[in-house]
Formats: structure tokens, C-alpha cells, sequence
């Protein structure tokens, strides 16, 4: 028999049982009016267990995008010359989940400007990772951040279309090859692998 909150929830917490909680409550209060006591109260758990999941609450809200980009940054600095196999393979494992809802659902939530803020923030550290790989692939630093920054752009971009196309009814994977491909017929682009 499992030991419930009087809010009904199980009390072993998990990161998508506390995205789901903070959804639900970005949606009923909006995004700022919410914080993480009421997060941690909605979910039945304590702050303690909210911190070893996420710093922050916005990092709620990306955590599977951000376990991708580690995943990312791995891939290129463990074989920068396969840039592209790793920048497709970004959307393995990704589903719907509290970002996509939030991106869809950005207005009604009062989320626009920090998802916003916080995607910039996650295209850079893209960026950052493909500019290394094209340095150490030997490009010209000028074009390697040129290059690694439109990179990517174009990975946060497929993310929002993806959610805003209604990610469940369409494939991140697709949404990422299309803006994969935009990229790659810049000029200056071609060379990249």
C-alpha cells in the first residue's frame, strides 16, 4: 500500500512529478506567481528534494533539454568531426514533456519572456560546443561561432516550432532535420560533417 499526500500524490518525488505539479500551477496562477514552495507543496515533497532535482524553477521546465545538450557537448568533444550525427541525434529520447507544454502554452502561463531568455541561454551552450568541434576540426574561429551559433539557433528553433505544431503530433526529429538543413546550405557551411 503506498503512502499518499493528503493532495493525493505519492510521496516518492521524481523530476516529472514536480514538472507536472509546476505546470499545473503555471497554468492555474501563472508562471510568476508561482515558486517553488507551492511547487513542493503541490507535489507533496519537501524543498530539499526539489533542489536535487533542479536549481531553479525555470529549470523545471528544461531539464530534458538540458540533459540532451550534455549529451551534446559529449558526443562533439568526444568526436568533433561527426558534428552533424551528433547534432541530429540531439532529439534521441525526447518527448513532449513540460517544456513543449509550456512553449504551447507560453501566453496563458506568463512564461513568454523567460522561456525566452532561457532558450538564448540554451542555443549559446549549443553553440559553444559545435564552435569547439569545428575548431578542433580546424576551421577558422570566425566562421567555427559563426557556424556553431547558427547551429544552435536552429536546434532551439526546431524545439519551439516542434511544440508549437503540437509535439505530439509531429516528430522533433523532423522539425530538427528541417532546421538541421537550413543551416547546412549557408554558405560555409557545406564542409561540416
Amino acid at each position: 500500500m503506498s503512502v499518499e499526500s493528503r493532495q493525493g500524490r505519492p510521496r516518492a518525488s521524481s523530476r516529472e512529478t514536480l514538472a507536472e505539479a509546476a505546470c499545473e500551477l503555471f497554468l492555474e496562477r501563472g508562471y510568476e506567481a508561482t515558486n517553488v514552495a507551492d511547487i513542493t507543496a503541490r507535489a507533496g515533497v519537501s524543498r530539499s528534494s526539489f533542489f536535487n532535482y533542479f536549481a531553479s524553477k525555470h529549470d523545471v521546465l528544461w531539464a530534458g533539454i538540458d540533459d540532451a545538450i550534455t549529451a551534446l557537448e559529449l558526443r562533439v568533444g568526444a568526436a568533433p568531426r561527426d558534428v552533424l550525427a551528433a547534432l541530429a541525434a540531439f532529439s534521441d529520447g525526447l518527448a513532449p514533456d513540460s517544456l513543449a507544454l509550456a512553449i504551447a502554452n507560453d501566453e496563458a502561463m506568463g512564461a513568454a519572456a523567460d522561456l525566452q531568455r532561457e532558450s538564448t541561454a540554451r542555443a549559446a551552450r549549443i553553440g559553444t560546443a559545435v564552435t569547439g568541434a569545428l575548431r578542433a576540426a580546424g576551421w577558422t574561429p570566425l566562421r567555427a561561432q559563426v557556424i556553431g551559433s547558427a547551429y544552435g539557433s536552429a536546434v532551439l528553433a526546431a524545439v519551439e516550432r516542434w511544440a508549437r505544431d503540437g509535439s505530439g503530433r509531429t516528430a522533433l526529429a523532423d522539425r530538427l532535420g528541417e532546421a538541421l538543413a537550413f543551416v547546412a546550405a549557408m554558405p560555409g557551411a557545406a564542409t561540416i560533417r
